[in-house]
């Protein structure tokens, strides 16, 4: 199960992430934009991942990843189930949600 504590150590490992409040929710952000939030209510994560990243993820998850349900899904916008996903699974979903929101222009 990942932790907020293994959470945040991950997110803030990243060159130039911070962490700020983003409603009742942890989020983690790269040039101001956010690539994670937790929220510890639903012991879930949300990340961006692009089109193809997101599909794969879904697909071979055993339900612990599935995009949002309504139009910030289909722009990549997925939840993840932290009581569900395997760490490693996770960690790279992580990374790429970082770099996908990194290589955007500001």
């Amino acid at each position: 199960m990942i932790t907020i504590e293994t959470f945040r150590t991950l997110s803030l490992s990243y060159p130039n992430t911070t962490e700020e409040l983003h409603f009742e929710k942890t989020s983690f952000r790269i040039n101001k934009k956010i690539f994670a939030t937790f929220d510890e209510k639903n012991n879930q994560a949300v990340l961006k991942l692009n089109e193809i990243d997101q599909s794969v993820f879904c697909a071979s998850s055993e339900m612990s990843f599935y995009p949002i349900p309504n139009k910030w899904g289909k722009q990549g916008w997925t939840i993840v189930e932290l009581s569900k996903v395997r760490p490693e699974m996770f960690e790279d979903a992580l990374k790429l949600s970082y770099q996908n929101v990194a290589s955007k222009k500001r």
